[in-house]
């Protein structure tokens, strides 16, 4: 199996009923802005390429953006800040992300998440998360040729991905590494970092600003031998 055959079939899950019904429903009922889209409505893939150095980690789908557009991070506030960020430091060849067809690329950068199907409230259980987390064990598994630096964006990502982590083969300390915004812990030579998630709630406060992002991101592409911008 490859990334291309792991996304075809993340596309097809329907293991948790809730978020099944819940991006159902938020396809058809839509949100206004948006009526005349033909939403995606269903798990969400990572993107990026496959032999890709760096990972960037996330929390789960927004209900109207990578549920509508079908894409990481495309369509919504959070992938504005993040991609234009990754656009500064160059990491991607545009600051925008507003549809799967429009011309995005990313350079050494994959962007994942523990979750692939939005959840009410941006908040999956438990369970939810545990039942979605074989997805990111085999896109680890697969990346691991290349894989040199992980950036986890959240507590909520930081504690699903250190057990996927695990699953796939790294060994992760123990206890396990408390999260925090410029955290770095090593598995295996595997450079791990920490970084406030990119959400509304974190960028209108300031609690993650530009500049913080574009630090942790530059930390990172240089831990995964990846080229970047001042």
């Amino acid at each position: 199996m490859n990334l291309s055959d792991l996304d075809q079939r993340i596309t097809g899950c329907r293991a948790c009923p809730r978020l099944v019904a819940w991006r159902e429903e938020v396809a058809r009922t839509k949100r206004a802005a948006f009526a005349d889209w033909t939403y995606w409505g269903r798990p969400v893939p990572g993107f990026g390429p496959a032999d890709a150095p760096l990972l960037i980690i996330g929390l789960a789908p927004a209900a109207h953006g990578a549920n509508r557009t079908g894409r990481m991070f495309t369509g919504d506030r959070s992938g504005d800040v993040l991609y234009e960020a990754l656009y500064d430091v160059g990491l991607a060849s545009q600051p925008t992300a507003v549809s799967a067809d429009d011309g995005l690329e990313l350079y050494g950068v994959r962007i994942t998440s523990p979750v692939r199907c939005a959840p009410p409230a941006n908040k999956p259980t438990p369970e939810e998360r545990d039942t979605c987390r074989p997805w990111l064990v085999d896109e680890l598994t697969l990346l691991r040729p290349t894989l040199k630096a992980v950036i986890v964006l959240g507590a909520f990502g930081w504690q699903a991905a250190l057990p996927a982590f695990a699953a796939a083969g790294w060994q992760v300390p123990r206890p396990r590494p408390a999260f925090g915004h410029g955290a770095r812990v090593s598995l295996d030579g595997l450079d791990l970092f920490g970084c406030f998630h990119v959400s509304q709630r974190n960028t209108f406060t300031g609690k993650l600003t530009p500049a913080m992002l574009r630090d942790v991101l530059c930390t990172a592409a240089g831990a995964a031998g990846l080229p970047t911008t001042p």
